[in-house]
């Protein structure tokens, strides 16, 4: 029998775990095991830093619940969200590509006609659009964009203890001709949350902890690759030093001021507003693949 010695520990560890019944967990697990046995001998772990670590860990679950996961924040500010989007979605040059999710997403958004305002309610609402582009020779019909934003004072409602229903998100369609018209204030950026764990280790650096303005959106449409991705505003603060590294020049667009008068949903509106266009190209899934 091989008792445990610290030369030995690693490779024991790794041989158990190499049992898991399923062949991807079992690559999973040891890999696991074999990097974080490495990162603790390089760094030469202490019981003090690995006692709060563990605190840390249990801070994180205690504070997320179903409209704040702080994990996913965590991962975000880490970079392996963006890491593992980059290394599932690689679609062609072509593609619009893909950023995180993030941790505000919410599923079941209510449904919005075309140019409907999404930001109803909400200071400021009506006075800015994000239209759709003209029609393109390939444009596709009937495609869910699911869309979500923080407000003007830069907060998700999961943010807002007073706010129990949608807020800022909505479901739009495009038409025949692939047109969509998204009608919402303008994007500003935001800080991430800084008062949980995640928060508290990030105000231990010097990294920013704030996102440039954006919108955020999920597209989906069958016999395609569903895209999560966002559009950043250009000009805007904090792009080189997005705390989530979603940033991509691709997503950049420019904002253009519109005087009052027609608007691009064939409505009015009575005072000037901003309008940004942009063509979402989404990824063919290979033939036979099976839809997610």
């Amino acid at each position: 029998m091989a008792f445990v010695t610290e030369d030995n520990l690693s490779d024991l560890a790794v041989k158990r775990w190499a049992t898991a019944h399923s062949p991807r967990l079992a690559e999973l697990m040891t890999a696991l095991v074999r990097h974080l046995h490495a990162y603790a001998r390089e760094v030469r772990l202490t019981e003090e830093e690995w006692a709060a670590a563990v605190e840390w860990l249990t801070a994180t679950g205690r504070i997320s619940d179903d409209k704040r996961q702080e994990f996913i924040l965590a991962s975000d500010v880490l970079g392996l969200s963006t890491l593992v989007v980059q290394l599932n979605h690689r679609f062609s040059a072509k593609a619009t590509p893909a950023t995180v999710l993030g941790p505000f997403h919410i599923d079941g958004s209510p449904t919005a006609g075309f140019g409907a305002d999404m930001s109803d309610d909400i200071p400021g609402a009506g006075v800015h659009h994000r239209p759709g582009p003209r029609p393109r020779r390939h444009a596709l019909p009937d495609v869910v964009l699911d869309v979500w934003q923080a407000d003007a004072d830069s907060a998700y409602e999961a943010q807002l203890p007073e706010i129990d229903e949608a807020r800022l998100r909505a479901l739009y369609r495009t038409r025949a001709d692939g047109t969509y018209c998204v009608r919402t204030i303008a994007p500003r950026g935001y800080a991430i949350p800084m008062d949980g764990p995640v928060g508290d280790l990030i105000s231990r650096t010097d990294i920013s902890h704030y996102r440039p303005a954006h919108v955020h959106f999920l597209i989906d449409h069958p016999g395609h690759e569903k895209l999560i991705t966002h559009l950043f505003r250009e000009g805007s603060a904090f792009l080189d030093t997005d705390v989530v590294f979603g940033t991509k020049d691709e997503l950049i667009v420019r904002f253009t001021e519109e005087p009052a008068g027609s608007s691009p949903d064939g409505g009015t509106i009575d005072e000037p507003y901003l309008r940004a266009e942009f063509d979402f190209v989404l990824q063919p899934r290979a033939t036979g693949e099976p839809r997610p």
